[in-house]
């Protein structure tokens, strides 16, 4: 039987990319925070948007543009708001 191929969809691949660059940064600031302890507080706090993208990416990748894939983007876009609204960056 044939492997269903995965739907793409570019606009959807724009947003991902978008985000992937929004969390380079954010990461790239957190690590120049010369004081350890708020550095570690601020990549704790972090690490939901992080997984929350790798989770939206991932999914993308493995099944395409799915019912599944607005749903993602929107939990990723609002940990990355929460984060910012709790953490001067």
């Amino acid at each position: 039987m044939a492997k269903k191929r995965r739907k793409l969809n570019k606009d959807f691949e724009k947003k991902i990319y978008s985000s992937k660059k929004n969390v380079e940064l954010v990461l790239a600031k957190i690590y120049d925070i010369d004081d350890e302890d708020i550095q570690k507080e601020y990549i704790n706090a972090f690490n939901q948007v992080v997984y929350m993208y790798e989770e939206l990416k991932g999914d993308y990748e493995l099944q395409g543009f799915n019912v599944n894939s607005e749903e993602l983007l929107i939990n990723y876009k609002n940990a990355f708001n929460l984060f910012e609204s709790e953490f001067e960056i």
